[in-house]
């Protein structure tokens, strides 16, 4: 989405060797442990999902699904190209931050997360801020191109953070989002409501919701967008099978790769919200979890998601 057309405090900057910055960076290093899981310190428990070793390779799998959904492409945005500065909110791993930067070595790359996941060895335009993007955003300088991707869940106020987004680009600059529809599709009837993985949906699904960080704002945003400023909104959609189902080929590779995904991530998913809101023991949370594992790699089983 294009813009037609404030105070970010950069509580750590891999750049910066202040010895001021020293406690802070301590701090961020300092992650909550939690029923076998690592989570960010900062802003503690805002973010229910984990930012430990498992969730790290997850993370780079999920890149790589996106990449092949894109035919190779880091974004839709068909003025990629021309951007100078480039913002990647909820970065992670920084993994599409470096990639953007290493393909258009013109622009400067600046990734933000509550985790400091990064990597040391980076572009030279390529630079990370660990910081909380629903606190009050401080950049001086507007950006060309604000890249949202698989944010679902991060936000009490996701329109205030499209607000935010708009207010910090130049005119002309564009905003893109890339997440999930949830709950799962299936068209077919060969998922159930008494299956394991609608009731994990389902149960994730009112966690997330309960603590007002709803998982399936994704299919609601072109309203809020509108109401920003945004012009020009375009919608596209891809389908993510659970697994190697479908017989396109492109859909049965995605499948494939999703099926990992899910598989490494599913307990990730799961264990705090549903720990913390619902009240679950870990060992529920597991089981359950079990079960729908089972049932991603089924291949009778015709459940996907729409990205």
């Amino acid at each position: 989405m294009s813009s037609s057309s404030k105070p970010f405090v950069v509580v750590a900057n891999f750049s910066q060797t202040a010895p001021s910055l020293i406690s802070l960076r301590s701090s961020i290093f300092d992650y909550e442990f939690e029923n076998g899981r690592t989570y960010h310190s900062m802003s503690r428990g805002k973010y229910a999902y984990p930012n430990d070793n498992l969730e790290v390779e997850r993370l780079k799998l999920q890149h790589h699904i996106w990449l092949i959904t894109l035919n190779g492409e880091l974004a839709c945005n068909p003025e990629k190209h021309k951007a100078k500065r480039v913002m990647d909110m909820g970065t992670g791993t920084g993994v599409w931050a470096i990639d953007f930067a290493d393909a258009y070595p013109g622009s400067e790359v600046i990734g933000v997360d509550l985790s400091a996941i990064q990597p040391e060895y980076l572009p030279s335009n390529c630079s990370f801020e660990i910081d909380d993007l629903e606190k009050d955003w401080k950049w001086k300088i507007p950006f060309d191109f604000i890249f949202c991707r698989a944010m679902a869940g991060s936000f009490f106020d996701f329109p205030s953070i499209i607000r935010k987004a708009f207010d910090n680009l130049n005119p002309g600059g564009w905003f893109e989002m890339q997440d999930l529809e949830l709950p799962m599709f299936c068209t077919d009837g060969t998922i159930t409501t008494d299956s394991a993985l609608w009731r994990w949906h389902t149960a994730v699904v009112e966690a997330a919701r309960a603590i007002g960080r709803p998982l399936d704002y994704a299919p609601k945003c072109i309203p809020d967008l509108q109401r920003a400023g945004f012009v020009d909104i375009r919608r596209r959609t891809a389908r993510w099978p659970f697994n190697t189902w479908p017989q396109h080929p492109r859909l049965k590779e995605i499948g494939r790769w999703h099926c990992a995904n899910l598989e490494m991530g599913l307990e990730g998913f799961s264990m705090a919200l549903l720990t913390r809101v619902k009240g679950w023991d870990p060992a529920e949370v597991s089981a359950l979890c079990d079960e729908a594992k089972k049932e991603v790699s089924n291949t009778t089983m015709h459940g996907y998601w729409n990205m």
